[in-house]
């Protein structure tokens, strides 16, 4: 995994798919997000929102999807997912059965992260 952003609470990674999609980890190791401490809860709900509006404003996707699992690891993180009509997997997730090839031509991915590690360092 591609670490583009830490500071003491958190750090966000790159999971490599056909989709726009990182993840935010909680440093310490929280087995569930009631265990965090407010402030760590803050910085995610903070962070996520960033990248949110992010991903909306520069691939325009159909929808943005969020998720937190842990079952195979058991450690607060939380996935942002920008999918598209014609992404493999859609409308299913993308753990989900895969629908058909992939269409989907989107803007350089290496660009959007430049720009929002500049904003998420800028916040």
């Amino acid at each position: 995994m591609t670490c583009i952003y830490e500071n003491d609470l958190i750090k966000i990674e790159i999971e490599k798919s056909e989709i726009p999609w990182l993840k935010i980890f909680t440093v310490d190791n929280y087995k569930e997000f009631s265990q965090c401490p407010k402030k760590v809860k803050e910085e995610i709900w903070d962070k996520l929102d960033l990248i949110e509006k992010e991903m909306i404003s520069y691939f325009n996707p159909d929808k943005i999807n969020i998720a937190s699992f842990g079952n195979y690891v058991p450690h607060v993180h939380f996935h942002i997912m920008a999918r598209f009509k014609e992404d493999s997997y859609f409308p299913e997730c993308m753990w989900g059965k895969k629908q058909r090839e992939a269409s989907v031509v989107l803007p350089s991915f290496e660009e959007f992260y430049k720009i929002l590690v500049s904003k998420l360092k800028n916040k």
